[in-house]
């Protein structure tokens, strides 16, 4: 099932005195969210005014959120954005549609489980697969194989101690 919404981050401080607000982002590049004009906090729809990456993080200010009493109300809410207002380069997909799929060992087909979670980390993104093991796969070209999104499945290329 693809979700009409997609969590982006997460509302981590205010920033000045003028209701800005500080995300922590859970994309590729923080600079993927300054292409959204409204964001929804935990469902809510906020027109963006103005955004700017600021220290690997996204500084914005919300229409209706004008003072620091009123952005500290938003620390620790889900950031999402809608999946129609995205725009994503031609074969480029988003992490989150990956979790639920089915992880296959490209080597052999063998089933290994099912996509759990990705684990955002300074060194890149993981994905974590849970079946009889838990298996830890490196979000990099190298491990992964190919994405049937309609089968539900994407090959990963383990290397050993990876199971």
């Amino acid at each position: 099932m693809v979700k009409e919404y997609l969590d982006c981050g997460t509302v981590v401080n205010t920033h000045g005195i003028k209701g800005e607000i500080k995300i922590n982002p859970e994309a590729d590049s923080p600079a993927f969210l300054l292409q959204f004009h409204t964001l929804y906090l935990s469902g809510n729809p906020y027109e963006v005014t103005s955004a700017r990456v600021h220290k690997g993080c996204v500084i914005a200010k919300l229409s209706g959120v004008d003072t620091i009493e009123a952005a500290q109300t938003l620390r620790g809410l889900t950031v999402s954005f809608a999946r129609k207002d995205a725009k994503l380069e031609p074969g480029a997909f988003f992490l989150q549609d990956l979790i639920g799929l089915t992880a296959l060992d490209a080597a052999t087909g063998e089933k290994l489980g099912l996509i759990d979670s990705v684990l955002y980390l300074p060194a890149g993104g993981v994905y974590v697969i849970k079946g009889e093991a838990e298996i830890l796969v490196p979000a990099r070209s190298e491990f992964l194989g190919e994405r049937d999104f309609e089968a539900g499945t994407v090959a990963v290329k383990l290397i050993e101690g990876m199971v």
